[in-house]
């Protein structure tokens, strides 16, 4: 029995355990590993990737259903003699080959994805009209390199934005301005300082999880309540940097009411050096109950560091975001020498610029709103009311996804392809687990604003049939 090294990539679109799936297939058709091999248990695999172990059983499942591995009682998984099933072509590995998810999106009817926006809502005709504007307006100096931070109209936008729609009370010189939430978790890399422990809660947002890892940063994760993050168990981990989600967590849905948002405040404000990382994920859709102001607004230690983005309300090819430096972080950034170059263009700044001031933006979240409030009253009802012996809804009443919990016994992987076997999408929670966590082992998640009210409704029925089977 060999152990594996295999490469994980966890902001590729393939689920991490398609990719383990496709390390080992790989490796037999290769002939690399051998008829009859062991492989390492689904505990111990998932040790060594740091993975859940539901995400290997999974691999390890689809594997035994393709006829690639056997699975043994009491003994473990064994590699199948595939002669003559299969013939691998040496030119197959200089060929191009389609991802396994770009196939399995091919083979679907439709798709749960948590990453996507109603393309139908985009303001084309506005857009277009601001673009012709911006460019028959311009002079030479549109053209060249701009401030490093982003620029100043742009930024005055975005901070009297954020007062009037989250509270939060900042002066344009302490924004910064990138392309996407990455390039700004790479600049902040610049600034904390290393030796420190940053505290993530689990499940979270991998993406952000690895940005972290690559910079050399220490992460460690707690588990959350009903709440969000415990403070209490916060307090026990010694970290100084803490990376939350208050308005909605992903993937768990969970909005953190005002009284956890003053304990988290005040566990900052304790000891000097303590940050939080608010990334205000989905804060812009809100559909029960008045919205809560951004923890950033409540922040009298200026010990706040506020993170959005334009590409979730607006779409993710756009990929313009912001972060809300505390002062004296960003006259640490403003002291480096040969500060980094803004990654968004000036002329995408200007449009933006335009659609925040002339409240174009204001009236896109408003008709937004409306189409996401109208796809998930569906979806809530009819989970409710024909799906409640199956699954029980949580992280409603907030951003474009839900997460379901099955009473009925089933489990995780079993939803998952039972789904996929039916031509529909859905994402287990484990996906989103940096560690193995028990507790998600029977959970799914559903995004509905790609999909249309009568394909959801096609979904929804369709999956109520292939779940509620023993």
């Amino acid at each position: 029995m060999q152990e594996f090294m295999i490469p994980l990539n966890s902001k590729s679109e393939l689920p991490l355990y398609e990719q383990i799936c496709e390390y080992i297939k790989t490796e037999i058709q290769q002939g690399h590993l051998k008829a009859e091999e062991k492989l390492p248990s689904s505990r111990t695999l998932a040790k060594s990737l740091s993975v859940s172990r539901s995400t290997v059983e999974l691999s390890y499942d689809q594997l035994v259903s393709e006829g690639y591995l056997e699975a043994i009682p009491c003994k473990g998984y064994y590699v199948c003699n595939i002669q003559g099933l299969y013939t691998f072509s040496k030119k197959l590995g200089d060929e191009k080959r389609i991802s396994k998810k770009e196939e399995d999106k091919a083979r679907s009817d439709y798709d749960f994805a948590l990453n996507g926006i109603d393309a139908q809502g985009f303001p084309y005709n506005i857009w277009q009209k601001l673009s012709r504007r911006v460019l028959k307006e311009a002079d030479s100096s549109l053209f060249q390199l701009g401030n490093p931070c982003g620029e100043q109209g742009f930024r005055q936008a975005v901070a009297d934005y954020l007062y009037q729609a989250r509270g939060v009370h900042c002066n344009l010189e302490q924004i910064l301005i990138g392309a996407g939430n990455d390039y700004l978790l790479m600049l902040l890399g610049t600034i904390l300082d290393r030796s420190k422990t940053i505290i993530m809660e689990d499940p979270t947002y991998l993406t952000a999880y690895y940005d972290f890892l690559h910079m050399g940063f220490q992460v460690e994760t707690i588990e959350q309540d009903n709440n969000g993050l415990s403070v209490r168990e916060l307090e026990k981990t010694g970290g100084e940097i803490v990376y939350v989600m208050p308005s909605h967590q992903f993937p768990m849905g969970t909005v953190m009411p005002l009284s956890r948002r003053m304990e988290l405040l005040s566990w900052a404000g304790e000891k000097e050096g303590r940050y939080i990382i608010e990334d205000d994920y989905d804060s812009e859709f809100r559909y029960k109950g008045k919205p809560i102001p951004a923890l950033k607004g409540f922040d009298n230690h200026d010990c706040v560091i506020y993170m959005g983005t334009f590409s979730k309300s607006l779409a993710p090819s756009i990929r313009v975001s912001y972060m809300v430096l505390p002062v004296r972080l960003m006259k640490q950034y403003q002291e480096q020498k040969h500060l980094f170059s803004v990654t968004v263009s000036k002329v995408d700044q200007k449009i933006l610029e335009l659609f925040l001031q002339e409240g174009y933006y204001q009236r896109h979240l408003n008709k937004m709103r409306g189409i996401y409030k109208g796809k998930h009253d569906f979806l809530l009802k009819y989970l409710r009311e024909e799906m409640s012996q199956i699954c029980q809804v949580s992280g409603e009443y907030a951003g474009v996804h839900l997460l379901l919990t099955f009473c009925n016994g089933l489990t995780e992987q079993e939803a998952v392809i039972r789904a996929k076997a039916a031509g529909i999408l859905v994402y287990g929670l484990s996906e989103y687990c940096v560690y193995g966590n028990p507790n998600t082992s029977c959970k799914v998640l559903l995004g509905y604003a790609c999909m249309r009210e009568e394909e959801l409704s096609q979904a929804v029925k369709t999956l109520k049939k292939v779940w509620e089977k023993k």
